[in-house]
């Protein structure tokens, strides 16, 4: 079949013959999701092989492309790559996901998987896709995961439902997971190969086909492991260890008092033995990855996870310790929590990204708002806070609220222009990263990790 890629019978050296092919744009990709991650990545795709179309069932998402405009704020480098790589017929949307799966051979799925309120793994929208993709399927198709999901999910329901789903059997197409290892603010860097792309197979002739797409677009290579199970695990591992390891640096941090010693300073010491990686307390860990992959191992096995659920705690109680810690300094000051005015700085998961799923300042916020504080939100990044309790205001306007305190959620590049001297009195200060220099000043500071200054 012209432009085939997958073929059991082919071997097991991959042919320069299908390399040019795929280069040259003789086998078409869809890529199915064209939000943060999935808009980078079908770039990147199209400047290798000058022949995607994107699918997103957001019209307008759709219609901006088109236009040649990303969507995707604060990635360098992407809006200038889209406008290129459209007006050069390289890469077009549409927002019907089964029209771009009968036009394409190789068939990438990068959409988010999120947790219901009982913190159950939503494969809903995955499912939903596959159908779609299904719908255009054909012999010697490859079908790619990039969405992080639970172990398994590729082997025990994404296969069997694209055979079910298609009338294809085991053998006439293929089936990889390739997790995305990639950071807002520099998915292109991250996609192009800050690290090797982890390539795992449903059958030796899926792995190998990925990997041969992958190692044109990634410089780095690929690392390929046993089979589609093993690379679900290793993107989720990656995700326990950075929340158990967290957990483990706020649990030290939470002993700075009793200890009377700048729990920091002693982490930072620490860490200079090479068999040492703690990371950094904070007042919580959110985002889309860290506090959803625990649960992706949490939920669906037999096996107990008690280390990943006291993680999970730890983390999870943060933000209530972060408000707790406000309230104590504030009755050393004589003043009660009830009536303070707060100002919540950054609201966003991490400094300089837009995103705000599971950010720690949203049970700040509503955990001062229901202790009777007046809560007061700023934020560069964000132009809607709806999710937040308290009233938005612009950081100009910092200087100009009559403020108890400051709670430092999100450390945003803009904060460090703060002048701490134009504050008409003393304010207590929560500095949730240790990031913020009030030397000089008459403000009461504590730091999440290292207390007040002694």
């Amino acid at each position: 079949m012209p432009g085939q890629l997958y073929d059991p019978a082919h071997g097991d050296r991959p042919t320069e013959e299908q390399r040019r092919a795929f280069r040259s744009g003789e086998i078409p990709v869809a890529v199915y999701g064209l939000g943060k991650m999935g808009l980078p990545l079908a770039s990147v795709y199209a400047e290798t092989c000058g022949n995607v179309i994107g699918a997103d069932i957001d019209e307008d998402v759709v219609a901006g492309i088109n236009d040649g405009e990303s969507h995707i704020k604060r990635e360098p480098g992407l809006d200038e790559l889209v406008a290129e790589l459209v007006g050069e017929g390289a890469f077009r949307a549409v927002a019907e996901p089964s029209e771009a799966a009968r036009e394409a051979t190789v068939h990438v799925i990068i959409i988010p998987t999120l947790l219901t309120d009982d913190h159950v793994p939503d494969l809903s929208i995955l499912r939903s896709v596959v159908d779609d993709v299904a719908s255009g399927l054909s012999p010697g198709d490859l079908v790619v995961v990039e969405s992080t999901v639970p172990p398994r999910t590729c082997s025990e329901m994404v296969y069997p439902r694209l055979q079910r789903e298609s009338g294809l059997t085991a053998g006439e197409f293929g089936l990889a997971f390739c997790p995305e290892r990639t950071a807002s603010g520099r998915a292109l860097e991250d996609i192009r190969g800050a690290y090797p792309k982890v390539v795992g197979g449903i059958d030796a002739e899926s792995t190998r086909v990925a990997g041969l797409i992958y190692e044109e677009i990634n410089e780095r290579g690929t690392i390929p492991v046993s089979d589609t199970t093993t690379a679900e695990a290793v993107k989720v591992f990656e995700g326990v260890y950075r929340d158990v390891n967290i957990a483990l640096a706020n649990e030290l941090a939470r002993m700075t008092d009793e200890l009377e010693i700048d729990v920091r300073e002693a982490i930072e010491v620490a860490n200079t033995q090479p068999y040492c990686d703690i990371h950094d307390p904070g007042p919580g860990v959110g985002g889309h990855c860290i506090p959803y992959y625990p649960y992706f191992l949490i939920e669906g096995l037999e096996t107990r996870n008690r280390l990943l659920r006291t993680a999970r705690e730890i983390n999870d109680e943060m933000p209530a310790f972060t408000v707790r810690k406000l309230a104590e300094e504030l009755a050393s000051e004589g003043k009660n929590v009830a009536d303070a005015r707060v100002a919540v700085l950054g609201l966003t998961y991490r400094p300089g990204v837009e995103e705000t799923r599971a950010s720690p300042a949203i049970p700040i916020t509503h955990r001062l708002a229901d202790l009777g504080a007046d809560v007061l939100t700023i934020d560069p990044m964000l132009d809607n806070t709806g999710e937040f309790a308290g009233e938005q205001v612009p950081l100009e306007t910092l200087y100009d609220h009559d403020l108890d305190a400051v709670v430092l959620v999100t450390p945003h590049d803009e904060f460090d222009a703060i002048d701490w001297t134009a504050f008409e009195r003393p304010l207590v200060v929560i500095d949730g990263h240790a990031t913020l220099d009030l030397a000089g000043t008459d403000h009461r500071r504590y730091a999440i990790g290292t207390g007040r200054p002694r």
